[in-house]
């Protein structure tokens, strides 16, 4: 709504020429923060196993194969979450050019 662009371009370039979203819009930053946690089933959210739980789900049943592109999975998720937060909220590759 800042930018009146759905482009990342037009956001970064805005936020060239401004502060960073971050600083306008903070409680949309924090938020979407939380958000990204949440869903790559991070620290604060992701449900403690007991021991019984850890010799059954994904853990077991998945090949050696099959596990690594698991966890590549979700370790490219995180990796294209953070791409996303930086775009939108901290300025991109052009907020240190003020």
């Amino acid at each position: 709504m800042f930018s009146q662009s759905m482009s990342f371009t037009g956001l970064i370039e805005l936020q060239a020429n401004v502060l960073p979203f971050a600083v306008i819009c903070p409680v949309s930053f924090v938020c979407c923060i939380i958000v990204m946690l949440a869903e790559s089933n991070r620290t604060p959210f992701d449900l403690p196993e007991a021991e019984a739980e850890l010799v059954a789900g994904f853990n077991v049943e998945y090949s050696s194969t099959s596990f690594a592109l698991f966890f590549l999975a979700e370790y490219g998720s995180m990796f294209a979450m953070s791409i996303f937060i930086s775009i939108m909220f901290l300025g991109g590759w052009c907020y240190g050019k003020l």
